[in-house]
């Protein structure tokens, strides 16, 4: 049944079905698009305004508070799903909650702990232990495919110039 056949007292009743059926769909397929562009911190944003947005609008309903409560209850679940999906984008973390106390910005200095934390963990004096190992039966022949693709063909010319 197409939009032209559809009896005109019943176009407001089928536009509202399909607003309510495909909208949380296409909102749920925009916020993972979105997740994946944008970082979750934008995200925030983004609900933030959303639920701003759904509490400013003035809406003629007799149920309005409760249409309201349901919006904002579906942009949050719709965007937490996006945040928690494993495609979104993470945010990088900051930096400065990184750097381990004590440290220094001073790039000479920074060499020098740089030096001091390697003398710690790699003596000079003690070198990590190279151990041999033999691999008994001999070597393998290992190829490429472009190798076997040429073996192949040879072994057909040979098998052609026998058969002549």
């Amino acid at each position: 049944m197409s939009l032209h056949s559809l009896h005109p007292e019943r176009v407001d009743e089928t536009r509202m079905q399909a607003y309510s059926t495909f909208g949380p769909l296409l909102i749920h397929a925009l916020a993972q698009k979105l997740a994946r562009c944008q970082g979750v911190r934008e995200l925030d944003k983004i609900e933030q305004s959303l639920v701003r947005l759904v509490e400013e609008t003035d809406v003629a309903a007799p149920d309005a508070e409760a249409m309201k409560e349901f919006a904002v209850e579906l942009i949050v679940s719709t965007l937490r799903n996006a945040r928690e999906h494993p495609d979104a984008k993470q945010d990088l973390e900051p930096i400065d909650e990184r750097r381990t106390e004590g440290r220094s910005e001073d790039p000479d200095t920074l060499e020098e702990q740089l030096q001091s934390g390697l003398e710690d963990s790699f003596p000079a004096s003690d070198p990590p232990a190279v151990v041999s190992t033999a691999i008994t039966g001999g070597s393998k022949d290992i190829v490429g495919t472009d190798e076997v693709l040429r073996r192949k063909k040879e072994a057909r010319r040979k098998q052609s110039e026998t058969a002549d």
